[in-house]
């Protein structure tokens, strides 16, 4: 499985020559491609060049003095095989912003609709564009309203747009865009337990902490969130049951109890103490949550926060044990 777009670098000199040559002579040997003019001007010196294949892949290339960079969601030419790769924030910054506009144009130009949403349009370009996940991401948004039951595609995604343009995740984008997945289906288990980890963060930055995701710890796992602020320092596990209707256990009740236990037992039980788990209920709908929210049962592991968030903004759940965060002013407690 493909995953999420970056950069290969060329420490080379390339000629328009070269690069017919040694790119576009065999992408259009293999699956069939064309050299079109790129729509927008990178600046800086770079010279471009824009490849669009029969399949729908697409692939740029940038070139100045001795040096290039490729990107694409295609077979990469055998020429750049032992090339490295590099992530958005460490190209050249005329690359970068030349390569996701001519990207997002494309997106847009596929999918309309999310040109209403630029900076969730921007955030997922790396797995919207991948090579084995363009479909599948983009239609778990589009027919799978980002994991909300009960809510249309436009009002889920106008949520994440609104949280994700607040920047407060902009320098952890390829971690955590990378979440979603390159899969060539939809993995609504999967994807929804990603989405799990955007609504903890915004739980967490709604409530006024800092958070930096994937924090290594010394057992060799890694936790979700560190949520700081000037006088917190908290680490936070996030998993999401899934709907009573997806699995065996009998209600919602048992799917929270036996959700919150696996995790319990496995990373958080290494880690030995110490970490908040966050059960998110989101996937459930609402009679679902009415039943958990009644018996707040208890998770086996404390300190934890259950909790659902809706499309519209409302955040409800409950305590067990005494959670050293202060999320008042994120959740409406039940408890």
């Amino acid at each position: 499985m493909a995953r999420p777009l970056r950069f290969r670098y060329s420490p080379e000199h390339w000629s328009e020559q070269r690069v017919r040559r040694r790119i576009f002579q065999p992408l259009n040997s293999n699956i069939g491609a064309r050299a079109v003019d790129p729509r927008f001007d990178a600046g800086g010196g770079w010279a471009t060049h824009r490849f669009e294949m029969q399949n729908g892949d697409v692939a740029l290339f940038a070139r100045r003095d001795d040096e290039a960079y490729w990107m694409g969601n295609t077979e990469t030419p055998s020429s750049l095989w032992r090339t490295d790769k590099f992530g958005w924030r460490e190209v050249p910054y005329h690359v970068s912003r030349w390569a996701q506009r001519e990207l997002l144009a494309t997106l847009h130009e596929e999918e309309p609709w999310l040109a209403d949403y630029p900076h969730l349009s921007w955030y997922f370009l790396p797995v919207f564009m991948s090579k084995d996940g363009r479909e599948s991401t983009r239609s778990f948004f589009r027919e799978h309203a980002a994991g909300f039951p009960d809510a249309g595609r436009r009002e889920a995604t106008r949520f994440f747009e609104a949280f994700l343009s607040t920047g407060v995740l902009d320098e952890h984008r390829h971690v955590m865009s990378g979440k979603l997945g390159t899969s060539d289906h939809v993995d609504r288990v999967r994807m929804s337990a990603a989405m799990a980890e955007f609504l903890a963060a915004k739980v967490l930055t709604d409530a006024g902490y800092d958070v930096v995701p994937e924090i290594e710890v010394t057992t060799g796992h890694s936790l979700d969130f560190r949520a700081t602020d000037e006088a917190t320092n908290v680490l936070v596990e996030v998993t999401r049951p899934q709907p009573p209707a997806n699995r065996a256990a009998a209600g919602p009740v048992a799917a929270v109890r036996d959700t919150a236990e696996t995790k319990t037992n496995g990373q958080l039980e290494k880690h030995g103490g110490g970490a908040v788990l966050f059960v998110d209920c989101s996937s459930f709908r609402d009679d679902s949550w009415a039943a958990v929210r009644g018996e707040r049962p208890d998770v086996r592991h404390r300190p934890a926060v259950v909790y659902r968030a809706r499309p519209d903004g409302r955040v409800e759940g409950y305590r067990k044990g005494a959670v050293p965060l202060d999320l008042e002013g994120a959740i409406e407690f039940v408890d």
